[in-house]
């Protein structure tokens, strides 16, 4: 699975907004400390934009930039032959064909390295006008892998968006037993009750999240 067949299978921005925010709250939950978690959203990132993140803990990460002008997806996998280290710079096309009004995220200091050179793999975008979610012209890599870019690893769960799958995922992440109907009840965006965080971490409460939900915007009863 290459960047190409992950666009064909992203809902469109609000959708894919909601599901990083359901993600982003469900391991506020199951991961108090922030430090642990995989998926972060930030409905904050500035006073126009929030952003959805995940870091795998092993250098590999991406970042979802939500703003008036749509959205813009960059993805890094640190192992992938199309590694800007490997390419001394983005592999070409990757970033060639990003539209203006998204050419500050390519330079964004957050998604560069010292050097400012954008740690990249892996680019979709989607303006609010567009019927679709678009990439670059690119001629992957003959020797490389199923997943060149690394899109498949990355974003699987944005192409898999079912509650069995974060679940499972969880449950393998964080090795303690996950409840699939609060999952659901999640990824329905339906509010927060203090029922529904004891099923997911009988450790906290509700208030205990406080800081987070305002983070994530996430509703609570």
């Amino acid at each position: 699975m290459t960047v190409h067949d992950v666009a064909r299978r992203l809902p469109e921005i609000t959708a894919l907004r909601e599901h990083c925010r359901s993600m982003a709250v469900l391991e506020a939950v199951l991961s108090p400390e922030w430090e642990s978690r995989h998926h972060s959203f930030d409905d904050y990132w500035s006073e126009t934009e929030s952003m959805a993140s995940m870091r795998s803990g092993s250098g590999d990460e991406y970042s979802i930039v939500f703003s008036a002008a749509g959205a813009y997806v960059r993805g890094f996998d640190h192992e992938s032959p199309m590694s800007p280290y490997a390419e001394d710079g983005p592999f070409p096309g990757v970033l060639d064909e990003v539209p203006e009004v998204f050419r500050p995220y390519v330079e964004e200091p957050t998604f560069s390295d010292e050097d400012a050179m954008p740690i990249v793999t892996a680019c979709m975008w989607r303006e609010t006008a567009d019927d679709r979610w678009k990439a670059g012209t690119i001629d992957f890599p003959d020797a490389a892998t199923e997943d060149p870019d690394g899109a498949g690893y990355l974003f699987r769960l944005l192409v898999d968006r079912s509650p069995e799958a974060f679940q499972r995922w969880a449950e393998d992440y964080y090795e303690v037993p996950v409840d699939l109907e609060a999952v659901r009840h999640v990824f329905s965006s339906r509010p927060l009750t203090e029922e529904l965080v004891r099923a997911l971490n009988p450790r906290i409460v509700l208030a205990d999240l406080s800081e987070d939900i305002a983070e994530i915007g996430y509703p609570t009863s």
